[in-house]
């Protein structure tokens, strides 16, 4: 399970119950963690079942946030934490809209589930938010097509912590094995490549703790 680096990360998430299950997510955790790139296990909340070291690494420098931390709820981090900007370049077009859809997804399929509705309500609270879910969502969904709201072969932009990288594209890759289907988990694993020219992409300001959204632009639906 992914270490609890200064007492940021929070509790790794209870797995689901049986011995043999437990066992499983164990040694996938031990597997995981000699995987040399960010990679994670999540369910279908998007709640971290398991991440590796360098995913650890990648987000090592975000602040502590009450419920949007990267190795607690990974939809929850893209959202909301102040910090997400910082490291998830283009955040808005690359990973927020993506994040949306793939959260309405699981909103119709699992309805009365707790946790997302709680994810809901927080989008609901926050005035940009909720017009980037009701009006830019579907907008943007129209642009791309489905395929392009698709994680599975996304290559998006990182603005890495290591200044060896700074900007780097990766494409996230879906493999996720029958075990884990079966119990509704999902891993994702970030496949750096080659850095980006520094023009490219650059950090945006720390905004201050307790700042919204980082939602800025919500395309007109009449566009």
């Amino acid at each position: 399970m992914a270490h609890q680096a200064g007492g940021q990360w929070p509790a790794p998430r209870p797995v689901p119950e049986g011995c043999e299950v437990q066992a499983y997510l164990q040694d996938y955790a031990t597997l995981l963690e000699a995987v040399p790139l960010p990679s994670l296990v999540v369910d279908h909340r998007w709640n971290v079942v398991i991440a590796n070291g360098a995913f650890e690494t990648l987000f090592r420098g975000v602040r502590p946030h009450p419920t949007a931390m990267p190795g607690g709820n990974f939809l929850r981090f893209v959202l909301f934490h102040p910090d997400a900007a910082e490291i998830l370049g283009d955040h808005e077009a690359g990973w927020c809209l993506p994040m949306l859809a793939h959260f309405k997804t699981a909103v119709e399929r699992y309805g009365h589930d707790h946790e997302l509705q709680a994810v809901r309500r927080d989008i609901a609270q926050d005035p940009i938010m909720e017009a980037a879910y009701r009006q830019g969502l579907p907008h943007w969904i129209r642009a791309v097509g489905e395929a392009g709201t698709q994680l599975d072969g996304a290559v998006r932009l990182l603005l890495h912590p290591d200044p060896r990288r700074g900007p780097t594209e990766c494409r996230i890759v879906e493999e996720t094995p029958l075990t884990l289907q079966e119990i509704g988990c999902t891993r994702l694993t970030m496949v750096l490549r080659d850095a980006r020219r520094p023009a490219a992409a650059s950090r945006r300001p720390r905004r201050p703790r307790g700042a919204g959204t980082h939602l800025t632009v919500v395309p007109d639906p009449q566009d």
